[in-house]
This record gives C-alpha cells, sequence and structure tokens, in this order.
C-alpha cells in the first residue's frame, strides 16, 4: 500500500486468485484476493482501499455446476468489496462465448457489475493464445448488451482488435495493464519503445472515445510510478482525469460507495 500512497492512487482492484472460502451450494468458489492473510467473506480483512473482481475457474465448470457456480459468485458478489468478476482467458481453455459463463454473464447483469477478461499475451508459456484473442468478446458483448465487459491488457499484442471491439460496442471498454513489467526510468522507456507505444496511440486517436480506457497496472509485475510515468506520455493530458479515475469509476460502479 505504501506504492500506492507515494503515487496518489486512491482505490484499487485487485483480480482475484487465492481459492475462495468452501462452496455452500456445490458449484466452484470465486479467486479472492489474499493480500492481508487468508480471505473473509464474513468480514472483509483485506486492506480497506483494494477492492477485488472475483475470478472465475472457467476449466471446472459444466452443464452441471454452471448455475451452481453463479450461485457462490452471488454471496461475493453482494458485498461491497466484490465490484466485477474476472475470466482468465487463454489461461483457461475455454472461449468468453462459452455458455457455460452466462449463468456468470446473467448475475453481472442483475447487479450491474463489470465482466473482466484476461486477453493477449500469456506468462511463462502457459495456456492456450487462441482463446486469449480479444475478437472472441465481440460475440459476449453482442449476446449480453446490458453487461459492461472489460478487455484487460488491451489485448495485447492484439491492439488493434481489442480498440476495434470496444469501438463497436458501447458495453466494451479496455483496461491498458501489463503491457509492460519491472521498474525503469518512465520517459528513457518511453523512448526506447517509441514506435510501440505510437502504435497504440494511432489506433486510441483513431477511434476517438477515450472514455473508453483505463489505467491499470498488473503489479506486482510492475512499478507503479514507472507505469504511471509511461502512461502520462501514451494519453493525452486533457484526459489523464479519466484515464486514471473517472473512466474506472463508471465501469466499475460500485466503486463510488467505496472511495
Amino acid at each position: 500500500m505504501k506504492a500506492c500512497q507515494e503515487n496518489n492512487v486512491v482505490m484499487s482492484i485487485a483480480m482475484g486468485n487465492a481459492r475462495g472460502e468452501k462452496a455452500q451450494y456445490g458449484g466452484s468458489t470465486p479467486r479472492v484476493p489474499d493480500l492481508a492473510g487468508t480471505f473473509s467473506l464474513a468480514k472483509y480483512n483485506q486492506p480497506k482501499e483494494i477492492a477485488y473482481c472475483a475470478g472465475v475457474d472457467s476449466e471446472v465448470l459444466t452443464p452441471a455446476n454452471a448455475e451452481k457456480t453463479a450461485q457462490e459468485f452471488e454471496r461475493y458478489v453482494k458485498t461491497p468489496q466484490c465490484v466485477g468478476l474476472k475470466i482468465y482467458l487463454g489461461y483457461n481453455a475455454v472461449y468468453a462465448y462459452d455458455p457455460l459463463h452466462f449463468p456468470l454473464y446473467e448475475l453481472a447483469q442483475h447487479y450491474n457489475i463489470p465482466v473482466a477478461f484476461h486477453t493477449g499475451d500469456l506468462a511463462g508459456g502457459h495456456g492456450q493464445l487462441k482463446y486469449a484473442n480479444p475478437l472472441t468478446i465481440d460475440e459476449v458483448a453482442v449476446r449480453f448488451p446490458k453487461v459492461r465487459f472489460v478487455i484487460c491488457h488491451c489485448g495485447n499484442p492484439w491492439i488493434k482488435e481489442a480498440i476495434e471491439v470496444a469501438s463497436k460496442n458501447e458495453n466494451v471498454y479496455i483496461d491498458m495493464s501489463g503491457l509492460l513489467e519491472g521498474k525503469f526510468d518512465g520517459s528513457v522507456f518511453f523512448e526506447r519503445h517509441r514506435d510501440y507505444f505510437s502504435y497504440i496511440r494511432m489506433w486510441m486517436d483513431y477511434m476517438g472515445r477515450y472514455e473508453k480506457f483505463m489505467y491499470g497496472t498488473d503489479w506486482p509485475l510492475i512499478n507503479i510510478k514507472s507505469y504511471i510515468d509511461v502512461m502520462k506520455l501514451v494519453i493525452p493530458e486533457e484526459h489523464w482525469q479519466g484515464f486514471f479515475y473517472d473512466n474506472a469509476v463508471h465501469v466499475y460502479s460500485k466503486l463510488k460507495n467505496l472511495l
């Protein structure tokens, strides 16, 4: 939390990755944050400046447990700190548009929370890239127009595809997390990879909808200050307020009650 305080980060959204509590309905339990010890659903014991998205183990979903899994997730979604769902495309060999996910999308619609997808590159050589292409989000965005969907990592390296899906579908947004990693001087890194960032900026400008983009880090893989410094060089200053704050509060609307 020190790094957040030093960089004026007032609220963070963790993507659940630790096992949740024992199932009550026979479905798969969500993945949750464990930054401050074992997660407690009854009494939220994580830092108050951290909300989270409940993570989905898509590969354990079956026709027999998909509805029950949505019931398990509902227990978490009812709490103030659970502000969305996270599906790990590619790491799980299940497409975004697989009907096994539909009960979770219906849950998200009922509680007006977004569904975030890992898209693009896969760490450590794990998983299968064909499931992580952001073009696969188009089908669910059309099928569930009342659900807000987030393409995490801007689909990198399928950047133009991710931006096209967000451009076409009013209910699709993009977070710019995980595009780089490590600690570095932001201006030096930007200059070294200027062509890469110019490519991103070109498609963002072509789309012309900066309200569709949100800051994100993929911490702890990235140094927060380094990432902010680089993003300030990519995003026009007139859009900083939206990019670093307003857009996320709009998409993850439950944050309004935590700030």
